[in-house]
């Protein structure tokens, strides 16, 4: 019995290798052009600036916009993706903030600027939360942090490979065709997402049972295991209206407000940072951005396959919410020091991205069906109103101020609150326990876990 029991737990390995190996680095090359469209306006930030005449409030109220149309956008999008199937809305979601992040090398005013920063937000809206939520219909919960950490590891990697691009896009275009740098950069950093959204319209797929690269007795497999993880979960919501009307759905909002705080700040504002420290050339501080976000790949994905053996959750998001506290302090106090700041911003990275990947495990513990796919995109809703907070007082503070070292230490704070909010859940909400679904023996009727 111990060898058939050895060979299934072998057998159910493999299958989700290859399932793992199916979606994972396409859905990761897919959110690293995404995420590297929504936040190379940071880099844009150092010529376009003195080239329109923009003052850090500007920036930071354009950049802050996005967030406005992801915001209102977002569920009703996520629900749309739900319905119509995620290789359909996806492929839209991209192929449209492709077109309109290339619009951005256009920009001539303040106006012009905020207009399509908002309507870039509006084209992405759906896009993170509906990746987690069809996700979902793959991976049971025990198998979920570590997935979740390789998806969402593309923040980390497409900052840390497109800071010295963009730097070097920068420097390199600067003049050519009449155009300034900045323009070039947003013309550029749109191929990939445009070339990417048709590309999904070939290699994804809306769910399990639509796979042709799946055997019957594979989706069997898969569809049995999701479906016996929601079944384990008696407090899952399944519809919509419950979710909104669940405090848990609200704190939740409330803690992603404050996790997300932490990693825009470090996103939008690290060139500006580092500039401010005494480095002058684009393509220097580009590379300098590489920096903390290696270690933020490394430690995202080592906490995350920690908490999927252990089986607890709540405290691999507790300990890296306050690391990222400690990392913008010592940014903060490293100001005018480039090594300090780096230090500071290597800790602040690593742990944004870190909690970031270990949160999106805990509400995923208990949401399932279309209450999944709403309660997914309306927590990540509020709490990326944090974008619009953090880049808007950002900016307002650092022309107030002179610098960006007040918004660190109050953001600081801010995710010190986070972290002890995160230890108000009850364990046996979003704790896993430490075991994995196991595949079934023999085929039988597919049983169609999709919602």
């Amino acid at each position: 019995m111990s060898a058939g029991l050895a060979r299934q737990d072998d057998g159910t390995k493999q299958l989700y290798a290859k399932v793992s190996r199916r979606l994972v680095p396409f859905l990761f090359v897919c959110y690293a052009a995404a995420y590297l469209d929504r936040v190379n306006v940071g880099f844009a930030k150092l010529q376009m600036e003195s080239d329109l005449g923009f003052s850090d409030t500007v920036y930071g109220l354009g950049a802050g916009l996005f967030f406005v149309g992801y915001i209102i956008f977002e569920v009703p999008s996520n629900v749309v993706l739900h319905k119509v199937g995620a290789k359909w809305w996806i492929a839209r979601i991209m192929i449209s903030w492709a077109i309109i992040s290339a619009a951005m090398s256009l920009v001539q005013s303040p106006a012009a600027f905020y207009a399509l920063r908002f309507l870039l937000g509006v084209a992405e809206a759906g896009f993170i939360p509906g990746i987690l939520f069809y996700l979902t219909l793959w991976y049971p919960s025990a198998r979920r942090g570590r997935v979740f950490a390789y998806f969402l590891a593309a923040i980390p990697v497409a900052s840390m490979v497109g800071g010295p691009l963009s730097g070097w896009i920068m420097e390199s275009f600067a003049g050519v065709g009449g155009l300034s740098g900045w323009r070039w950069l947003f013309l550029i950093e749109a191929v990939p997402s445009l070339v990417l959204g048709f590309v999904v319209l070939a290699y994804l797929d809306n769910n399990v049972n639509s796979a042709k690269w799946l055997t019957v007795a594979e989706k069997i497999a898969i569809n049995d295991a999701v479906t016996a993880d929601l079944n384990s979960k008696p407090q899952m919501h399944s519809r919509v209206t419950a979710v909104f009307r669940d405090p848990k759905i609200w704190l939740l909002s409330g803690i992603y407000f404050c996790v997300a705080l932490g990693l825009y700040i470090v996103s939008f504002w690290l060139p500006t940072i580092i500039a401010a420290t005494g480095v002058k050339s684009t393509l220097h501080i580009g590379l300098l951005t590489a920096i903390p976000y290696s270690v933020a790949v490394i430690a995202m994905i080592a906490n995350n396959v920690h908490a999927d053996r252990t089986g607890e959750r709540r405290w691999h998001a507790v300990v890296p919410c306050l690391i990222t506290a400690a990392g913008l302090v010592i940014t903060g106090i490293g100001a005018h020091n480039t090594v300090v700041a780096m230090i500071g911003l290597v800790i602040a990275a690593a742990g944004a991205s870190t909690t970031q990947a270990a949160f999106w495990t805990l509400p995923s513990a208990f949401l399932g069906g279309t209450g999944a796919a709403a309660g997914i995109a309306f927590i990540n809703s509020l709490g990326n109103i944090s974008g619009l907070v953090s880049t808007s007082l950002v900016g307002w503070l650092s022309d107030l101020t002179g610098s960006t070292t007040s918004s660190l230490y109050s953001f600081a704070v801010v995710l010190v609150i986070g972290g002890l909010l995160i230890t108000t859940l009850p364990s046996s909400l979003v704790d896993d326990p430490k075991r994995l679904p196991k595949a079934p023996r023999k085929e039988q009727d597919l049983k169609v876990a999709q919602p």
